[in-house]
């Protein structure tokens, strides 16, 4: 059937794969974006510009982070029913079932691997192989012939088959027979493998090169044998006798050459099957080092991703007024820490004395420091270096209030100070952020701990900051 609207891609008009829908609410392959945002700089939605040109904003621009993967679409996707196109294919069924069909469509036109140029069905492909194909080839080693694959096999099937059935049949005057149940055929020509019938035939496939050498030197022997008997007889044996044994010998020899070239044949293309392997090899290296590429990729966006999250938290702590309130939680361990010596101190997000104002933080040592080490909490107050900087007045000068909130909203703990002009702590930042400057005795411990008070409860605490 002809698909929705809403499966259609806004860029190539294709039914979607892999969708993702843009802040404007339109929906993309994902090859697609990653192909327009790569090659458009401050790429638009075309769809936005199409509908209503008024109506763009920001949720216009078009970037791969602001889209995300849409599921719901995907699935209902998966299930339109389709039909291969495919001429003489009559399959049909679901959008989910179609790739797999594709690989394995029998009316599908694809080109020959051995690299002739033909291009043919697949399901004929075997056929083209065994008649048609000019580089499915190879050379009989007898008669130094071209043969098709299938008239390969057929000539090395025959050859094999005469021999076999010329060793083991023209010996009729054996007075046991060359088959033993519990022995390799070729015992009777020195092999010694005993076994099980399904060992001696594993052992009949893996030895021929063995047996073959086994029957040469037999051959060899039988026939010295025949000459020295020859000789000894001094003309009783009959000449034709002889002739007919020469004969058989020299066709023996023969065969055992042909096979012999047929084993080095095989082990030729054992040599070829090892290249190919150690070319496979090759290219599953290659993609294995893709894949650590594609790793390393990943883990970069990954920090990408963390970065941008942080800066999201950021944005959602920060203060544009010069009103800060920091809410410090597990301060019974943060204070141990602090004792010793693993986390000394702490530093509170970022905050700003106005929208394009100073950039300040604060910084509190919850077992002291300088003169409070150890016996008061000390709270100090840190200029960091803006965006803004070079618009601002220098030195800092506005008075700063510190508060630690009583949580039974009783008795808060209030301390203030204005900036020393003279200090370095208050000039225009060169580094991320200046020297900390403030109280170091702002709260007895005694007093932070002490039940009376609920300064920390359920393990929290409150410190505010308000600069005038």
């Amino acid at each position: 059937d002809v698909p929705d609207q809403k499966y259609l891609c806004s860029n190539c008009n294709n039914v979607l794969k892999k969708a993702l829908q843009t802040l404007c609410g339109h929906r993309y392959c994902s090859a697609c974006l990653s192909w327009i945002v790569r090659n458009n700089k401050n790429a638009i939605c075309q769809k936005c510009k199409e509908e209503d040109l008024s109506t763009l904003s920001e949720g216009s621009l078009l970037a791969e982070e602001r889209a995300f993967g849409d599921a719901a679409i995907n699935k209902e996707i998966s299930e339109l029913k389709v039909h291969c196109v495919t001429l003489g294919c009559s399959w049909s069924g679901i959008m989910k079932n179609f790739e797999e069909h594709q690989s394995l469509c029998e009316y599908a036109l694809i080109p020959c691997h051995t690299g002739c140029g033909h291009v043919v069905m697949r399901k004929k492909l075997a056929d083209h192989l065994e008649n048609g194909c000019v580089n499915n080839v190879t050379m009989c080693q007898k008669c130094k012939r071209s043969l098709s694959s299938s008239e390969y096999q057929v000539r090395t099937f025959l050859y094999t088959t005469f021999f076999f059935f010329f060793f083991f049949f023209s010996q009729q005057n054996h007075s046991t027979s060359l088959i033993n149940k519990d022995g390799c055929r070729f015992s009777e020509v020195g092999c010694s493998f005993r076994g099980s019938k399904e060992k001696i035939k594993e052992h009949e496939k893996t030895a021929v090169g063995a047996h073959m050498l086994l029957l040469l030197q037999h051959i060899k022997q039988l026939k010295a044998s025949l000459c020295t008997a020859a000789k000894a007889a001094n003309g009783f044996i009959p000449q034709s006798a002889l002739n007919v044994n020469e004969n058989k010998l020299h066709v023996f020899e023969n065969i055992v050459a042909v096979l012999n070239k047929e084993v080095e044949t095989s082990n030729l293309e054992i040599t070829a099957f090892r290249r190919q392997s150690e070319l496979d090899q090759n290219i599953i290296r290659g993609l294995e080092l893709k894949i650590a590429e594609l790793h390393r990729c990943l883990t970069q966006k990954d920090a990408g991703l963390s970065s941008l999250h942080k800066s999201l938290l950021f944005s959602e702590q920060a203060s544009y007024d010069g009103v800060f309130l920091w809410k410090i939680t597990d301060v019974g361990r943060k204070l141990q820490d602090s004792v010793t010596g693993r986390t000394v101190s702490l530093y509170s997000p970022a905050f700003y004395t106005a929208k394009y104002g100073y950039k300040v933080c604060l910084r509190v040592y919850l077992n002291g420091d300088g003169t409070g080490k150890g016996t008061h909490m000390s709270l100090f107050f840190v200029v960091m270096k803006g965006d803004y900087d070079a618009l601002l007045p220098w030195p800092f000068r506005h008075k700063v209030t510190f508060m630690l909130l009583d949580q039974n909203n009783r008795e808060h703990i209030i301390d203030a100070f204005r900036p020393d002009l003279t200090s370095a702590s208050f000039q225009r930042p060169v580094n991320d952020m200046n020297v900390a400057s403030g109280c170091p005795m702002f709260l007895p411990l005694s007093k932070l701990q002490s039940p009376k008070y609920a300064y920390v409860k359920e393990d929290t605490l409150f410190l505010k900051c308000i600069i005038e």
